[in-house]
């Protein structure tokens, strides 16, 4: 097929090699544009341009519009290229109706969820956080909704219990590339049949805040060491220490609940060889590297002697 792909960050990456060494012809390659990045604010190119120039594009084959809604000059490229189906992965635009009207196989994208479970922005991460034990990958044409189109296929991945979405993401972005190509072989052979969704069973996956990341104490132990996985990298996790913000970069699940059921949520159990802390329904967890705000990460058991933390202090 000829194909427009378009796409940004390295979980799209897989798509685009998978698909070129397919067979497909690759017109276009449409993703954001340069951005300054890091403690230097050079000027950084998406994953995918860099992919599609080491596989052989052109530099003017590469589209990085600001935006697309109203873009002449960007649909002319397009409608000229007259491609045969648009592939979207992790774009970060919303398409508008005018390319989604262009090509005859409709524009395909991959989506990191079981649709219609997780339709948003973060799928990959709500499901983590909320403590799946499976996520998966779809194949859908877009249309005008927010991830509500027919489904042309799905598969499931397992989500082991210490993984993280950082784990999570360059396994479900290979299965998805995998997908794809099958999902175009599919509709070249006329053998998918587009399947609705069924709306009622939706949920959604809206994009993370820096809020989110706030530990709730008041949830059992295995729910917040759940959303600790699903907001890594970003936004992480933290809480508040006589005052001042304590970012939590390891904890876990204390096993039993040694009898402090009682005590108030937050409040700090242990201090020596582990720092507990009481969390919800009785449960304990396990803080194992901390950094408060302005200094350097360390083990909480160097935290706790070094900060002399006491039995009895509360977090939060």
């Amino acid at each position: 097929m000829k194909v427009v792909f378009c796409g940004t960050p390295d979980f799209a990456v897989p798509t685009l090699r998978a698909v070129v060494d397919a067979g497909h012809e690759v017109l276009l390659v449409a993703t954001q544009p340069d951005r300054p990045s890091g403690r230097g604010l050079a000027m950084s190119q998406p994953a995918v341009k860099a992919a599609a120039l080491a596989l052989g594009m052109r530099a003017e084959q590469i589209l990085q519009p600001e935006k697309i809604k109203i873009n002449p000059e960007f649909r002319a490229r397009l409608e000229g290229a007259s491609p045969d189906a648009i592939l979207v992965v992790a774009y970060g635009r919303i398409i508008p109706g005018w390319m989604l009207a262009l090509p005859p196989l409709g524009n395909i994208n991959l989506h990191g969820s079981l649709l219609p479970k997780y339709r948003g922005a973060a799928p990959v991460q709500w499901a983590i956080a909320n403590g799946e034990a499976a996520t998966g990958v779809t194949t859908m044409r877009i249309d005008a909704g927010l991830d509500t189109g027919d489904m042309l296929l799905r598969r499931a991945v397992p989500i082991g219990p210490e993984q993280t979405a950082r784990d999570m993401f360059p396994v479900l972005a290979e299965a998805g590339a995998k997908l794809m190509v099958e999902t175009l072989a599919g509709l070249a052979a006329n053998t998918i049949e587009p399947v609705p969704q069924d709306n009622t069973l939706a949920t959604l996956a809206p994009i993370l805040v820096r809020e989110d990341a706030q530990i709730d104490f008041g949830r059992p132990a295995q729910a917040i060491h759940d959303r600790w996985r699903g907001f890594q990298p970003w936004p992480g996790a933290y809480t508040f220490w006589r005052g001042k913000k304590l970012i939590v970069h390891g904890l876990r699940v204390a096993t039993g609940s040694q009898g402090f059921e009682d005590r108030e949520l937050g409040t700090i159990l242990a201090v020596k060889a582990k720092l507990l802390a009481q969390c919800g329904n009785g449960t304990l967890m396990e803080l194992v590297e901390v950094q408060l705000e302005g200094k350097k990460r360390m083990p909480a058991s160097e935290f706790s002697s070094g900060y002399q933390v006491k039995i009895g202090e509360r977090l939060g």
